[in-house]
């Protein structure tokens, strides 16, 4: 999007033309088959410059209607458009003014609430339209992936205030039988027990606690191997370990990505998106050719850039402005501080073709390709600790845990944190949560692997450890399940990754 500030005459007349956007965007989310159809001979390029001209627009509207908008920019001194994000923007102003003049309406009007993983939680108002528009993205999105293969959704997600749970219901009731149950294990297993192998279901929630239900059946025999299963995560990343991890008992695993600052379905893996990333994991230069010399294999999803315009900053941090009028809180280049990229479809296929891989092989003959662009997300910068200029991401434990058949058998949760040692020097400190009796043969075996896998995978640490091994070497903390630092879970939504120094 152009970072101007002033909006000149010529984009203003292209703006009348986003009107033919807006009636194809609506009409698009009517029908499945009217979906499809405009998505089968779309134009990369001309998503491109849509999205962006929408984006465009959408910045032109905040500044005239909102309040706190109109408010920011003429306290930015920058001639460029300045990012919004918590601190500057959601702190600084209260949320009748970040709405559009100045209010919030009476009726049509939902509250989600975050779920204060890195901090307080925050509210967040969205209309009825918009509402629908994001179910119709979830509901299409999981069409797309699953097809019409599901009978029953278990919905798994928190329930409640949080963006993501009733969502999420209210999104796939259009497409199959829905059963809200939020994280509830015997709820899940006594629905499952009483439909019984017949139906097939479609079961939603964060990836640990998908695991967490292949790992109780193998402890009480379940016969999760009779039933038909697939699996919509989401919520935090997830490592390729985790979905062959999940894949032994759920046909198709793919993952969705939100931001409740912003919305639920902004983006969605797809056969494709999977199919690229794996050959990622399965290829260094491949990966390092697509996503640049860090080490981590981030998730890599496709979003729709009618819906949404994403950028990249200076820092590698995404922006994200919704598109839509209907937003009643306008989101405008809005900084989540979630690190990643993105390219086009066009970008993206060259990727392909640099390595002699035709994109169009990526995909099930039976499965169109959507010619959307492509995000690819790291996750959060204060999920990070670093130790002698090695950064050290969940994401790196995540996969050193997969990579190890008993590991990741026995661990439940992981989270990660720095010590001060008696010398004033700082070291790595990991706490597993595991559903056996803990030992110290055992806190040995996970200090081992976690390091050898470190070493492999993360070549900072790598070169760190060459120098620094006293340092390096991570204090290793063994709990059973719901003890230690994990009891801080207990009602909570998400697992958390980062713990204070000293916990």
């Amino acid at each position: 999007m152009k970072e101007e500030k002033d909006v000149s005459l010529f984009e203003k007349i292209k703006f009348i033309f986003l009107y033919g956007r807006d009636f194809v965007s609506t009409l698009m989310y009517l029908n499945y088959n009217i979906f499809a159809g405009v998505m089968r001979i779309a134009n990369s390029t001309y998503l491109d410059f849509i999205s962006e001209l929408s984006g465009r627009r959408a910045y032109y509207r905040a500044s005239k209607r909102t309040p706190a908008y109109k408010d920011f920019l003429n306290a930015s001194k920058e001639k460029s458009i300045s990012e919004t994000d918590k601190e500057n923007y959601i702190k600084t102003y209260s949320i009748e003014q970040r709405c559009k003049r100045g209010k919030i309406s009476a009726k049509n009007v939902m509250i989600d609430e975050s779920s204060g993983s890195t901090g307080t939680p925050y509210n967040w108002v969205r209309s009825k339209a918009e509402r629908r528009k994001s179910h119709g993205a979830i509901r299409y999105f999981a069409r797309y992936c699953f097809g019409d293969t599901f009978d029953i959704t278990i919905n798994a997600f928190s329930m409640g205030a949080w963006a993501t749970g009733m969502n999420m219901g209210k999104a796939l009731e259009h497409s199959s039988i829905v059963k809200n149950t939020g994280p509830d294990i015997e709820k899940i297993f006594n629905t499952l027990d009483f439909f019984g192998p017949t139906y097939k279901y479609l079961i939603l929630g964060y990836p640990p606690f998908i695991k967490q239900i292949i790992d109780i059946a193998k402890e009480r025999n379940f016969p999760l191997h009779l039933y038909h299963l697939q699996t919509l995560v989401g919520g935090e990343g997830m490592s390729e370990g985790l979905r062959d991890y999940l894949s032994t008992r759920f046909r198709d695993v793919y993952s969705g990505y939100g931001v409740t600052d912003v919305e639920i379905g902004l983006a969605g893996e797809t056969p494709l998106s999977v199919a690229i990333r794996r050959l990622a994991r399965d290829n260094n230069d491949f990966r390092q050719h697509v996503f640049g010399s860090d080490s981590r294999l981030p998730m890599l999803f496709q979003y729709n850039p009618l819906e949404h315009h994403v950028e990249v900053n200076d820092d590698g941090e995404l922006l994200f402005t919704i598109n839509r009028g209907s937003v009643i809180s306008p989101r405008i280049r809005y900084n989540a501080h979630d690190q990643g990229g993105i390219a086009n479809y066009e970008k993206m296929k060259q990727y392909l073709t640099d390595v002699r891989i035709d994109i169009k092989m990526l995909t099930p003959k039976n499965t169109f390709q959507l010619k959307f662009p492509f995000m690819w997300v790291y996750g959060r910068k204060d999920f990070t600790i670093s130790i002698m200029g090695a950064n050290i991401y969940p994401e790196d434990i995540e996969q050193c845990v997969y990579a190890d058949p008993f590991l990741r058998e026995i661990t439940r949760s992981f989270c990660q944190s720095t010590m001060e040692t008696k010398e004033s020097a700082i070291r790595p400190v990991f706490y597993f949560e595991i559903n056996v009796t803990p030992t110290e043969e055992l806190k040995l075996k996970f200090q081992t692997t976690i390091t050898e896998n470190l070493r492999r995978i993360n070549l900072d640490y790598k070169a760190a450890w060459n120098e620094h091994k006293d340092v390096l070497l991570p204090e290793i903390h063994l709990y059973p399940i719901g003890e230690g630092p994990f009891k801080m879970e207990n009602g909570q939504i998400k697992q958390r990754r980062m713990l204070k120094p000293g916990t």
